[in-house]
């Protein structure tokens, strides 16, 4: 590596040694030359390749199709064929690759994050070898698309103990019933792990339901006022019989469930570092070139004041979600360790964008500025996988030895 670098004025979107403006302390660096070759790749694909018609289909309520077959072909999970020779890459390089995705923007990260870490983790983590044989290498490839369903229509944070989908078993398979809601990806995905609880042992089970199972329909959500990309739907499943085959083979209680959750939620957190990145970006671009009163706005103290408290924000958050993938990469990470980085850089990240918003005044509502989509799409990184609250009382517990404060 080049060591680390000194902090030259921003020039254009990016440093001019490829960090981002608001590495402002150099985390990419702790990466290895090929990990940020892969960043790289990655990062001039979201610029080329999504920036352009993000907001366009923002704006529509759609999903750019087109893309998903161009994310294959950046082998970004071609480690996760079973059958490749690459090897798992590190909690690092997958924060920053989290990041990478936020920073462009959060609707594209959601996708990724759903399809790659919840569908595809959660079969790593739970299915049986030939299952992983069966279904890993083309959601690898993104031939197949994953989605994941544990959230229900009345059962939020509540879920693990007031699930209502039921999984009776039925000879040979078994007999899903029940509705799950806000579930990304679900309308166009291949694959769905739906999680139920056994009617006979109350055991939480998990399922890949293939799309096209009698019994199983996906109604898109509509009227959303964030993350409007992600395809999120109302999910029924009526007497919908997957065969015994399709249960997950190591899904066998909802701790199982906690453990994908555990991992998940700190991509939450690079996500949303990932959203503080890019509004600053925005923010200090603008600052340059808005002009007012005869010279840039970014001359103005109360300007400057509202740049840095987003700077050291997003840098705080940065170090926190950082030091955490050291933590999972050396294997002694905590649940808790993950709840809090999920709720203290999601609270800054909603600082963030409103301050960005602010500095952009008007324009800052306006699409065609970028800003105002950061600002309605930090909204559902703010309570997906787990609220600020829950969070709270995760972390709150273990550092009062156990202390529960959990409504039961």
């Amino acid at each position: 590596m080049s060591g680390i670098p000194g902090l030259p004025t921003p020039a254009g979107p990016y440093l001019g040694d490829g960090l981002l403006p608001a590495d402002f302390y150099a985390f990419e660096e702790l990466l290895s030359d090929t990990e940020r070759k892969k960043i790289e790749t990655l990062r001039e694909f979201l610029r080329t390749e999504v920036d352009p018609v993000v907001d366009d289909y923002w704006s529509r309520a759609e999903f750019p199709f087109q893309l998903i077959e161009r994310f294959g072909r950046l082998g970004l999970l071609e480690w996760a064929d079973p059958n490749s020779s690459q090897t798992r890459p590190s909690n690092l390089l997958a924060g920053f690759m989290a990041l990478e995705f936020g920073h462009a923007d959060a609707s594209m990260a959601t996708f990724y994050g759903v399809h790659a870490g919840l569908a595809m983790g959660t079969i790593m983590a739970c299915g049986s070898e030939e299952q992983k044989q069966r279904w890993l290498p083309a959601m690898s490839r993104f031939e197949k698309i994953g989605a994941f369903g544990l959230t229900e229509p009345h059962g939020g944070s509540d879920v693990a103990g007031g699930m209502a989908t039921t999984a009776r078993r039925d000879g040979d398979g078994w007999i899903l019933n029940g509705a799950k809601r806000w579930i990304g990806n679900a309308t166009f995905a291949d694959l769905v792990v739906i999680w139920a609880r056994d009617v006979e042992t109350k055991h939480v089970l998990g399922f890949v339901v293939e799309k096209d199972t009698p019994g199983f329909t996906a109604t898109k959500i509509e009227h959303k006022m964030a993350l409007r990309i992600v395809q999120n739907a109302d999910i029924v499943l009526e007497d919908c019989r997957v065969p015994e085959a399709d249960r997950l083979a190591n899904a066998n209680s909802f701790k199982d469930t906690a453990n994908i959750l555990r991992q998940t939620r700190s991509g939450v957190a690079w996500q949303a570092v990932g959203v503080m990145f890019g509004a600053y970006e925005i923010a200090l671009a603008y600052a340059k070139e808005r002009e007012q009163f005869g010279r840039p706005i970014g001359g103005f103290q109360l300007v400057q004041d509202l740049l840095v408290k987003m700077l050291g924000n997003a840098t705080a958050s940065c170090g926190m979600v950082t030091r955490l993938a050291q933590l999972q990469d050396a294997g002694i990470y905590r649940d808790e360790q993950s709840a809090l980085a999920k709720a203290y850089a999601t609270v800054r990240m909603r600082e963030n964008v409103g301050w960005a918003r602010e500095l952009l005044a008007g324009n800052g509502i306006v699409l065609d500025y970028k800003v105002g989509r950061f600002v309605a799409d930090a909204e559902a990184l703010y309570s997906y996988e787990g609220t600020r609250e829950m969070q709270t009382l995760i972390v709150g517990r273990a550092v009062t030895g156990g202390l529960s404060a959990f409504v039961r």
